[in-house]
């Protein structure tokens, strides 16, 4: 420890021992090592449309599965400050995870649904107000799967509009990013638990130094439909996860295929957009990339 902080060797090596949470891909499992790591924060960062919010609904389901299938055998709690949320793909995506696991839910009556528990936050006051009631519902898990996964989706809406681009708003914006980044690890190391959060990204507006003040941990720039682009809310709240994930899009198509359902059902010709998923910066993760696309049952990796 050095002047109470964990030296980066050390959350290095505890992140890499640490119980992972699948993402219900094996190949995109084999990009991250294992899945998404408890006892840390996770955050991914992505434009609107590239599917942030599918794999966080795809990691609340995962969440259930045993330790034995890569799962935490736990439940989530799901925070979400994007409305409206979307129950309708969270209960299509829950459907096609019972059918892939009969063993598991061998209940017919079993709903995956009932083990993800969905908080509307509608600010940061709002998110205040909940931090402190998650340890008592942490611990109150008599009748249920015990809290395994928060998600956070997304920790930059509930900045959009808060605050002015003044000193005074900026420090006080970095101080309620610690608070929060804070309370969260706090609630991980405690309950052993994974916290994903989402980000959404801004535009890059280019400096007069060019591109060396753009290079973010792994990658040289983020690049996502055809414009450079930056996480939001800058380098203090950077400082505030511990790995941080990039999701970008494409206008190619991956393929064609009639037979194939897309993420919205259809079952006529299925034109998939191109997705990646880079590691952007982690203690213990190497720089990887990995092509996916989205389907009616969920996030699958695009096999080379």
């Amino acid at each position: 420890m050095q002047n109470g902080k964990m030296k980066p060797e050390n959350l290095s090596r505890r992140s890499a021992t640490s119980r992972k949470l699948t993402t219900g891909c094996e190949i995109l499992d084999g990009c991250i090592r294992g899945g998404i790591s408890c006892d840390s924060l996770t955050e991914i960062v992505a434009e609107s449309g590239c599917g942030k919010t599918q794999l966080c609904l795809q990691l609340s389901l995962c969440a259930q599965l045993p330790i034995s299938h890569g799962g935490l055998n736990g439940s989530s709690l799901y925070l979400h400050s994007e409305f409206p949320f979307p129950f309708r793909r969270l209960h299509q995506l829950s459907h096609s995870f019972h059918q892939s696991n009969p063993s598991i839910y061998a209940n017919h009556n079993d709903n995956p649904c009932d083990h993800v528990f969905v908080q509307n936050v509608h600010s940061v006051d709002h998110l205040f107000d909940i931090m402190p009631r998650i340890d008592g519902f942490v611990g109150n898990s008599k009748n249920r799967l015990p809290l395994k996964l928060i998600v956070l989706d997304s920790v930059a809406a509930l900045f959009r509009s808060e605050f002015d681009n003044t000193p005074s708003d900026l420090k006080k914006r970095s101080s309620l990013f610690f608070k929060i980044s804070g309370k969260l690890k706090q609630l991980a190391n405690k309950f052993d638990l994974a916290v994903v959060i989402t980000n959404q990204v801004t535009d890059f507006v280019e400096s007069s130094d060019g591109l060396s003040g753009l290079r973010i941990g792994n990658l040289r720039y983020l690049y996502s439909s055809g414009r450079r682009v930056v996480p939001a809310l800058g380098l203090a709240w950077a400082n505030c996860v511990n790995s941080r994930f990039f999701i970008s899009r494409s206008d190619d198509i991956i393929g064609k295929d009639r037979s194939a359902k897309d993420e919205s059902g259809s079952s006529s010709v299925s034109r998939r957009a191109q997705r990646r998923l880079d590691i952007v910066f982690s203690p213990y993760l190497p720089g990887n990339s990995c092509e996916f696309m989205i389907t009616r049952e969920g996030i699958c990796a695009v096999q080379a």
